[in-house]
């Protein structure tokens, strides 16, 4: 009886991380997308996924802080960048997918620096190439 409670226990503990991943479309609206412009406050190269902070000034002088997810750091230097192509304080212009609650919590998908806007460095997968995770 013992031997089965472990053996549960060590099943239950190797399938969690498996139940604790969400899908795309459980926190990001596919139909809704966002363009914008701003400067980088803060990058995080954290697992399971990094995040870039971006804040938008709009006409009124609002800024907004974007919380945009990107995939893995591992991933994301298997793409060629490293820490050093992108650092606080410089402008970008991003295109994301919306949160479903919280719109400013959204899924990048390209990115570009003011400065080279023909050179995207960050191409994210669109949803559409993730199929339903």
């Amino acid at each position: 009886m013992k031997r089965i409670l472990i053996a549960s226990v060590g099943l239950f503990c190797l399938a969690a991380p498996v139940l604790a991943h969400h899908g795309f479309e459980t926190e990001y609206d596919n139909n809704k997308t966002i363009s914008a412009t701003g400067v980088v406050s803060k990058i995080e190269w954290t697992n399971p996924h990094m995040h870039l902070y971006v804040d938008v000034t709009d006409a009124g002088g609002k800024v907004t802080t974007y919380n945009l997810e990107l995939t893995s750091p591992n991933a994301i230097q298997r793409q060629g960048w490293n820490k050093n192509d992108l650092v606080p304080g410089e402008k970008v212009t991003f295109k994301a997918h919306a949160g479903k609650v919280v719109e400013e919590r959204a899924a990048l998908d390209s990115l570009v620096k003011t400065s080279t806007p023909k050179q995207e460095i960050f191409k994210g997968q669109r949803p559409e190439d993730l199929g339903s995770n």
